[in-house]
């Protein structure tokens, strides 16, 4: 019985395959394995992790949300020009680009549940209207802040981890105590488990599917302000393909494409799998077609296994029946 339970937990398997690239990439550079390699990953990742918190919820109720990155940017932005040009606080430029997130966020879950546009669409158009909005608010030129928002993204004395990697963690439990513990999170799975059924119980799924396209914008506001601390600039380039990056980690982490089933801790597991492959990868000097290359097989095979769980019960099922034989 003990056994059948380690196997039916999906982080296992997670926790497995990052010990295996961590030991893989570990022999293959020398430098790997170095606190300021561990360091340096760990204050690269509070942007996508806050980032696919929210995509994990969008797509446990069966939508999807391309505008991520493209968000990020334009709340990055805002807080660029609320500072710089505006010469605004740095608490006020804050709230302004979380509130720019939201703003986006709304947008979205205002056009899904109104006029029942399918959200690949209605995101694939705010990737491009929020792209738009960053090349505008900073006419398309690179705004740098300098040491104003450096203490939120800069290591801490003695440790060497930063206050935005502590944040995003408390987000990530945030965020699995909301989905596990509240009647929202109930809600939300049931959305993505069968939406009809849950709309004849009486639910309100549009106001249920607003409340999560707008956490996931609230987030990608929080992530663009995590990676303005970071870089001490607003880049309006900055976000392009981080979407895809969300989607595979929430997808690695377990959470169903088809909707209804998701962790948010799996999906943390899952951003630091991302991570690892990508540091590794560039200290073995892999370029950055190869490496996206890799990325892409990477999504593809969390699909494939995405398709098998679902069809089968889980993995776990599938080595409970290989050691019953």
């Amino acid at each position: 019985m003990r056994l059948k339970h380690i196997l039916s937990q999906d982080y296992i398997g997670l926790l497995g395959a990052l010990m295996c690239l961590l030991v893989f990439f570990g022999l293959q550079s020398e430098y790997f394995w170095s606190p300021l390699t561990f360091t340096t990953l760990a204050n690269q990742i509070p942007s996508l992790t806050v980032i696919a918190v929210g995509m994990t919820f969008v797509l446990i109720i069966a939508g999807i949300d391309l505008s991520v990155g493209s968000v990020m940017a334009l709340c990055g932005a805002v807080l660029g020009l609320a500072i710089v040009d505006m010469n605004i606080s740095l608490w006020l430029a804050g709230i302004m680009c979380l509130a720019t997130g939201l703003f986006c966020g709304a947008i979205n879950g205002f056009i899904v549940t109104r006029w029942g546009v399918p959200s690949f669409i209605v995101t694939l158009g705010m990737l491009e209207m929020a792209r738009g909005g960053a090349y505008l608010v900073t006419d398309s030129q690179t705004k740098y802040i300098g040491s104003t928002v450096e203490f939120v993204s800069a290591p801490l004395p003695g440790i060497g981890l930063s206050p935005a990697l502590f944040l995003a963690v408390m987000v990530v439990i945030g965020g699995q105590l909301l989905l596990s513990r509240t009647v929202f999170g109930r809600h939300m799975i049931a959305v993505g488990t069968n939406e009809e059924a849950v709309r004849l119980s009486g639910i309100n799924v549009s106001k249920n599917k607003l409340a999560v396209f707008c956490i996931a914008g609230l987030l990608a506001g929080l992530g663009g302000l995590f990676h303005v601390g970071y870089l001490q600039s607003a880049d309006p380039n900055a976000g392009i393909g981080l979407e895809l990056s969300a989607i595979a980690a929430v997808v690695i982490g377990g959470t169903s494409l088809s909707g209804g089933k998701g962790s948010v801790i799996n999906t943390f597991i899952g951003v630091l799998i991302i991570a690892v492959l990508q540091t590794g990868l560039a200290q073995i000097g892999a370029s950055e077609p190869t490496k996206r290359v890799i990325t892409g097989l990477v999504i593809i095979t969390a699909v494939i296994l995405d398709v098998y769980r679902n069809r089968s019960g889980g993995i776990g099922n599938y080595f409970r029946r290989f050691f019953k034989a």
